[in-house]
């Protein structure tokens, strides 16, 4: 008969082999004979037998994964619904040649105001008046720096994603100087020319500004033109009265500056100027 180990060391009956009935049972260690009764079953240790149903069972699924994969894998793919409508034409693009620009590539979605050269949108100076600015390009720095903070101009500028600025100027008599900046934002163009433009307006009703709320401007949105309260003056040189006008459409943020060094501003000629722009955008 084998035997196996328990945990004293002393050697035990098997666990796989019931005792004999008919072997009387064994004195104990005062040499009393055990009591009468059904020998008792020794307990049956877990561990192996366990870990083969657990191996066992994993094995299954994995076998049962491995063979659903295999099934697919034999199996003709399923075709497709027939599509609503028959005869689809092919595309058929033209390769780039010599005559091949960006605005040739994306005809399809092409905008003249947005994609288009943005100083052809610059309102052109009224006859007789003198050229002081040709229309031309301005980078990010030299647009932050025509402004009164120009670190926060431009910190504020790049935040909003500043794409280009495009820029005119002219004079009338030496006595009135108008400026005329475009500017157009990347991503999400419509909202950011929005915003950038009501902090503009938030700031003119500040009294270092125009010191007012100003008034709408003509066939706009949101659009404002602002007089200034109060001239600026320094010492040697005659006082110059300010007016601006802000406003924006499709995704382009118009800022017209309006100077008169000889008396006030008009505010009739500012809100004609700025709805001319408009119309042009």
């Amino acid at each position: 008969m084998s035997s196996t180990q328990d945990p004293s060391g002393m050697p035990g009956p098997d666990p796989e082999t019931p005792p004999d009935p008919e072997t009387p049972p064994a004195p104990d260690a005062s040499g009393a004979e055990a009591p009468d009764g059904p020998p008792a079953r020794p307990r049956r240790r877990r561990g192996r037998t366990t870990l083969i149903i657990a191996g066992a069972a994993v094995l299954g699924v994995l076998a049962g994964t491995v063979t659903g994969y295999a099934v697919q894998y034999q199996r003709q793919p399923t075709p497709s619904a027939p599509l609503a409508q028959r005869d689809l034409a092919d595309s058929k693009t033209a390769p780039a040649g010599t005559g091949t620009t960006a605005r040739t590539v994306s005809a399809n979605r092409w905008d003249e105001k947005t994609d288009g050269d943005l100083r052809r949108l610059l309102l052109p100076k009224p006859d007789g008046a003198k050229t002081e600015e040709q229309p031309g390009w301005r980078d990010l720095l030299i647009t932050a720096a025509d402004y009164e903070h120009p670190d926060a101009a431009f910190a504020h500028l790049l935040g909003n994603g500043f794409r280009r600025s495009a820029m005119t100027s002219w004079s009338q008599d030496g006595r009135v100087y108008v400026s005329v900046m475009l500017t157009q934002f990347g991503d999400a163009a419509a909202v950011k020319s929005k915003e950038f433009a009501r902090k503009q307006q938030d700031l003119m009703a500040q009294d270092e500004h125009a010191g007012n709320f100003g008034k709408p401007i003509p066939g706009s949105v949101d659009g404002r033109t602002y007089v200034y309260d109060k001239p600026h003056t320094k010492p040697g040189y005659e006082p110059v009265y300010e007016g601006r006008a802000l406003a924006w459409r499709d995704g382009t943020f118009m800022e017209l500056l309006y100077e008169n060094n000889s008396g006030p501003v008009s505010e009739s000629a500012l809100q004609a100027l700025a709805k001319q722009q408009l119309e042009r955008l």
